[in-house]
């Protein structure tokens, strides 16, 4: 994870009141492992990601993604 999606996970957990200790029971994991994600010296799964969105009733592109980073259509020149 890159430190700008780091930070938008932390700041999306600050913003729920939750603390590393209950990310880390309500996904199953120890509070190291959460830590870990968290700070960047660990590597997120797609099942996490899945799973830490849906904690916080978004999808994982809203918190995963940059903001910069959206997909567009290209249109066709038919």
């Amino acid at each position: 994870m890159r430190g700008l999606t780091r930070l938008k996970l932390r700041y999306v957990r600050k913003e729920h009141g939750y603390t590393y200790q209950q990310m880390a029971s309500k996904l199953g994991i120890t509070k190291s492992y959460y830590w870990q994600i968290e700070n960047g010296k660990r590597g997120l799964s797609y099942e996490n990601a899945i799973r830490i969105a849906k904690i916080f009733h978004r999808k994982p592109d809203d918190i995963f993604l940059p903001e910069n980073n959206h997909v567009s259509r290209l249109a066709s020149d038919d």
